[in-house]
């Protein structure tokens, strides 16, 4: 597959897909990592002397006050400061203002175009790769450059629809991402443990059926552990239970009972914004109470099983990090593994921001920017994005 660096880029209009889908909080960046991880890609392309022109989604937009809360010009101080040049920002999506823009375009240059979402307003026209948008879209360029894995598990307008109408490559993330992820997949250094976590088992039923045949262990905790739990015959109080997954949880512990390792105490309130917490053994949930982080002792048992390991692969957070009270079994395991020998790989979304938050950015082997394409790829599946441009 080719990447950025099989082209000649020198004064060609380049179109780089890439992930500035940062979260936002009262119009603040409160997490500029995706911004962070593009720059290599783009810094690349610069010095080669293209005329870079960027496009990436910002949150879903179904209404006009999501174009308000989702408009990408927010990102272009922040961009503009890690470049060091001016980022010139483009506030349509399509139309002669941008064409325009487009054509006095300099080597060396940068224009954002604004959020690709605003095309969803009315038919989800990049949502649904609608051809004449990826068509339009390609026409602004002479290269496409992937570089947001993040969105590789999805058929865009941005993505896909453009890598159909114009040569195209991957950028230099998407190709860490994808030798990192492959070589998970395909040789894995035993013992190998696989943490998951996250809300709903329901959401992780097709990487769960494929990594428990390929890991030696499978750790289990955030809210997805307690309809494991359930299963086993627990009562679990007013903790989280995806109810359309409980005889598949049954299913899987009776074939991989010796796999997989669950939580034997928690953190319990009776709800996320109750400051009054208490320890209780999992066989000891109060039926007005909820479980929202592991205890110490889980802690224990699960750094007992990493120490036998040489790879980890952890999706998804083991309590509700978010809150101060919730987050020592996360932040426990995040140290535990920060100074083990073994490789860590961080597949993405909560986990990737836990790790890089509570100050882990640089400790562990891979902290890769796709949660959901992270794990379809170590799933086997065939990502759209991908494959468009291998076509």
């Amino acid at each position: 597959m080719k990447t950025i660096k099989d082209f000649d880029l020198f004064n060609k209009r380049v179109i780089i897909r890439v992930d500035f889908n940062v979260p936002i909080k009262d119009r603040v960046i409160i997490d500029d990592n995706r911004i962070i991880m593009s720059l290599e890609t783009i810094c690349y392309a610069i010095d080669k002397g293209a005329k870079v022109i960027l496009l990436s989604h910002l949150g879903r937009v179904k209404t006009e006050e999501d174009k308000k809360e989702n408009d990408l010009k927010i990102v272009v101080p922040r961009l503009s400061e890690l470049l060091g040049i001016d980022v010139k920002f483009s506030s349509n999506t399509r139309g002669k203002e941008l064409e325009k823009m487009v054509s006095k375009l300099s080597s060396g240059e940068v224009l954002l175009i604004q959020n690709t979402r605003y095309e969803d307003l009315n038919g989800k026209l990049e949502s649904d790769n609608d051809s004449h948008l990826g068509a339009y879209w390609a026409s602004l360029g002479d290269i496409f450059i992937n570089d947001a894995f993040g969105t590789a598990h999805r058929a865009h307008a941005s993505n896909v629809g453009i890598a159909s109408n114009l040569p195209s490559g991957i950028g230099l993330l998407m190709e860490k991402e994808i030798n990192v992820l492959n070589s998970v997949k395909d040789k894995p250094k035993r013992p190998y443990a696989v943490i998951l976590g996250g809300a709903k088992v329901n959401d992780k039923i097709g990487v769960i059926n494929s990594l428990v045949k390929k890991a030696d262990y499978i750790l289990i905790g955030g809210g997805m552990c307690y309809t494991f739990l359930y299963a086993l015959g627990y009562n679990i109080g007013s903790s989280l239970l995806d109810n359309n997954s409980i005889d598949y949880c049954k299913r899987l512990l009776d074939k991989y009972k010796d796999k997989i390792i669950l939580p034997v105490d928690n953190i319990v309130s009776s709800k996320i914004e109750d400051k009054d917490t208490s320890l209780v053994s999992i066989n000891s949930i109060p039926s007005n109470k909820m479980g929202l982080d592991i205890g110490p002792k889980t802690i224990e048992l699960f750094e007992e099983v990493l120490s036998k390991c040489n790879m980890v692969v952890w999706n998804g957070t083991l309590g509700y990090s978010e809150v101060r009270e919730y987050e020592t079994g996360t932040k426990s395991i995040l140290e535990y593994l920060s100074k083990s020998k073994c490789d860590t790989v961080i597949c993405g979304g909560d986990t990737a921001a836990a790790a890089i938050n509570f100050g882990y950015r640089d400790k562990f082997t891979h902290i890769s920017t796709g949660g959901g394409a992270s794990l379809e790829l170590l799933e086997g599946k065939i990502l759209p994005a991908i494959e468009a441009i291998e076509k």
